[in-house]
Formats: C-alpha cells, sequence, structure tokens
C-alpha cells in the first residue's frame, strides 16, 4: 500500500517577540522552520542530529537544540534565535562580551555558544569557570576558540554583576 505523506497544517509561533502564522509539514525540524519560512540565519544546520550545537534556540530562556524538534510542538513557546538577542548596533552583552574577546573564528559554533551562554547567565548570573566551561560543553568548536570563548563568557557575567556602592 502506498501512504499519503502527511500534509502541512498551519500553526502559530512566537519567534524572538513576534507572532508567526506558518504552515509546514508534521516532521518539519524547529530548525527548518525558522531558516527556511522565516529567514533566520542566526540558528545553523550543523549535525542535524542534536549533538553540535550549532543550532540553539532559547526555548522559554532555556537552550534547546532546533534541529531535532518538531516546529509545531513549539506553539504557545517563547523561541528566541540569535537574531533576536541583538543586532549590530545594540547587540546583547553577551554577543558585545564575544567581540570584545574575539571569541570568533569560523563561526561554526558561534550561535551556539552564544545561545548556551545567554541561557546559563540567566539562570546563573556569576557562574564560575567550572560552569561555565559546563554550560559549554554540548557545543562543538572547530576552530579550537575555546579559551576566548570562556572569556567572553565570563566577561559578560562581570559586565552583568551590580556594582557596589
Amino acid at each position: 500500500m502506498h501512504e499519503e505523506p502527511a500534509r502541512a497544517a498551519t500553526f502559530t509561533l512566537c519567534v524572538n517577540g513576534r507572532e508567526h502564522r506558518l504552515q509546514a509539514p508534521p516532521k518539519a525540524s524547529l530548525l527548518a522552520v525558522l531558516r527556511h519560512d522565516l529567514g533566520l540565519n542566526g540558528p545553523k544546520y550543523g549535525c542535524g542530529l542534536g549533538e553540535c550545537g550549532a543550532c540553539n534556540v532559547l526555548v522559554d530562556g532555556i537552550a534547546a537544540r532546533a534541529c531535532v524538534i518538531p516546529a509545531r510542538a513549539m506553539q504557545g513557546r517563547a523561541i528566541t534565535t540569535l537574531d533576536g538577542l541583538g543586532d549590530a548596533r545594540a547587540p546583547h552583552p553577551v554577543q558585545q562580551a564575544f567581540i570584545d574577546e574575539q571569541a570568533a573564528q569560523c563561526g561554526y559554533c558561534l550561535n551556539g555558544m552564544i545561545i548556551s551562554a545567554v541561557a546559563l547567565l540567566a539562570a546563573q548570573p556569576q557562574p564560575d569557570e567550572a560552569q561555565v566551561r559546563a554550560a559549554l560543553a554540548g557545543n562543538l568548536c572547530r576552530c579550537g576558540t575555546h579559551v576566548e570563548i570562556l572569556r567572553a563568557v565570563l566577561r559578560a557575567a562581570k559586565a552583568a554583576a551590580p556594582k557596589p556602592a
């Protein structure tokens, strides 16, 4: 017997603070919808298996692998991509720290590292080095900019720390 392919259905996603009405097949990944339907370039396609972190997004403030999440399952959730954190004129503090520390080389891991750092600092505003390393451990970096990335996350935490009176 020939099985009919599942039909696209209409659903709504809240991405970077904006509601989007979309149509996608049931198994369409969040990454595919973000990149292809919404034109967002922050999350990258890496391994496609949820292993490398290149596709990380924030879902209700928690870092998640967009390549393995069905887009339709994200209805009612707040999704934030790298594109929604800041821009060249007003970068997010973590983005600014990455710029200041020159913590990027090829850019493959950058999205995942920044998203993971933002999630970490939201949960633990003053992490120590071990906590930063643990939070970033699931993000593959091929260029070896780990030292600069670590410094950038610690710099962002320091910049956000309350100043003594």
